[in-house]
């Protein structure tokens, strides 16, 4: 199965790999395509936008079983304060689409500040860390958690959802 996602972001790539382990004789490439939405995706429903269009322009990109498209964002969730991380997956074979969501993490309020005020999550965290890897290391989630989860865990879990339909017979 020859398997594109839609980054090239190794993390994004690892864990593509990674959800997908169990299926023999796999292949994954990343693929630089257009998520369609802005560079830091704010609510739910352009996070899960984003992630579909890369999913669709990786599989239009070349010649996939499977495109997948991995995209973080921030968004406000009802019943809860303040400002979250969130991730969102969606898998495609052209003919049926798949959406998972992963752990949404609460931002601290400094950099929640930030992120309202028009700066992207990524080099805001690089900025408080001073370091320049965080989204294509362990990620905000990483850090916030002290590993506990980091950014790879919860585009795997997102992705996981997401293949629901590809996996099972309870989507048709």
């Amino acid at each position: 199965m020859r398997v594109g996602v839609g980054s090239t972001n190794p993390v994004k790539r690892r864990a593509t790999e990674s959800a997908l382990s169990s299926i023999p004789e796999l292949t994954v490439e990343s693929v630089a395509v257009e998520s369609g939405v802005s560079e830091q995706p704010f609510g739910e429903r352009e996070t899960v936008e984003g992630a579909v269009n890369r999913a669709q322009n990786v599989l239009d990109a070349g010649e996939f079983t499977l495109g997948v498209g991995l995209e973080g964002g921030v968004a406000e969730i009802e019943g809860a304060d303040g400002l979250f991380l969130i991730m969102w997956a969606a898998a495609t074979d052209g003919d049926q689409i798949g959406r998972g969501a992963g752990p949404r993490l609460r931002l601290p309020d400094n950099i929640a500040d930030r992120i309202r005020g028009g700066e992207e999550l990524g080099p805001v965290m690089n900025d408080a860390l001073g370091t320049d890897d965080v989204p294509e290391t362990r990620g905000a989630a990483g850090v916030l958690t002290n590993g506990i989860i980091d950014r790879e865990d919860g585009l795997r879990s997102a992705l996981a959802g997401a293949l629901g339909p590809f996996v099972t017979g309870f989507y048709r």
